[in-house]
């Protein structure tokens, strides 16, 4: 143990091995699928519940990964500008970080066998996939955060699968609405990401780490993240015009001058300067999400 160690209890260190300020994102697309799950009257709270620890786990579990093979890999070093990671300080042993990493995708998985117990294979199968996903995000031999797919498989796991499977798990079934609900959730959500790889440009590509923005450069994130806030605030006009929804959909407009802060962050800002930004970007994603939820509830 490096004797940073001291500054923190074991549970401190464990804790923010978690990235607590990330997890928030683990919570969107669940309360956007129950909430078209009640705004047709086939809401589960406890499915709902299960589905939400089941998400925070699984996150959790895709976070030690990456805390791990950065760290082994090189991508977090001693320049590193973002908030601290536990293995790269030194607070958490390689070994003990495996362990971590092995009980909190068992724990998922055996917490999932009750959804699959109400809702069969599908949900196997999501489950499966998404834990394989977090291990190979940085994991194995083609790990996809090196190789310019963090941002699609961010996109279609807490975006896609996440609110879709929800909304699955409530009804047992599948609606358009659902995906095109999915569309904001996974966008807002990929944008932490986004904003990371903007962040950690030079030192992912000093290590060899391809993400979207060391492939096609810092310009082309900046303009993925403006398109993705653009894109999200589009998602409500289009169900409103498409569906059976009242003007309560609009609800998720009350955070546009917080995007648009956000947007002057990106632009204005770098390294380590953009820590706030990458925090306040998974808050807008929560409070998007919110009353995205409420506007389909009320």
């Amino acid at each position: 143990m490096n004797i940073e160690s001291k500054k923190y209890s074991t549970f401190e260190i464990w804790f923010l091995a978690c990235r607590p300020k990330t997890l928030l994102a683990s919570f969107v697309p669940v309360i956007v699928g129950s909430s078209l799950a009640v705004a047709e009257k086939n809401f589960s709270p406890l499915l709902s519940l299960v589905a939400l620890i089941v998400a925070l786990l699984i996150q959790v579990g895709t976070n030690f990964v990456n805390d791990l093979y950065d760290h082994l890999k090189g991508a977090d070093n001693k320049n590193r500008v973002g908030p601290l990671r536990v293995l790269n300080s030194g607070l958490v042993s390689a070994k003990e970080m495996k362990r971590a990493i092995i009980l909190i995708f068992v724990v998922a998985f055996s917490l999932g066998l009750v959804l699959v117990a109400n809702s069969g294979l599908i949900i196997l199968a999501i489950g499966i996939l998404s834990i394989i996903a977090g291990i190979a995000y940085t994991a194995g031999p083609y790990p996809i955060a090196y190789n310019g797919l963090g941002d699609i498989c961010s996109f279609i796991f807490f975006g896609l699968v996440g609110t879709v499977g929800t909304y699955y798990l409530n009804t047992n079934q599948i609606s358009s609405i659902a995906f095109i609900a999915a569309i904001p959730v996974g966008a807002l959500i990929t944008n932490i990401l986004v904003v990371n790889n903007y962040r950690d440009f030079e030192q992912d590509k000093v290590a060899g780490k391809k993400t979207l923005a060391v492939m096609l450069g810092k310009t082309f994130s900046l303009y993925e993240y403006i398109f993705l806030i653009a894109f999200s605030f589009l998602v409500p006009l289009i169900i409103y015009i498409h569906y059976n929804v009242s003007a309560w959909i609009f609800l998720p407009y009350i955070t546009f001058p917080f995007a648009y802060k956000l947007i002057i962050a990106m632009l204005q800002n770098n390294g380590a300067e953009l820590n706030p930004t990458l925090e306040l970007t998974a808050k807008l994603s929560v409070l998007f999400g919110f009353l995205f939820s409420l506007g389909f509830i009320l």
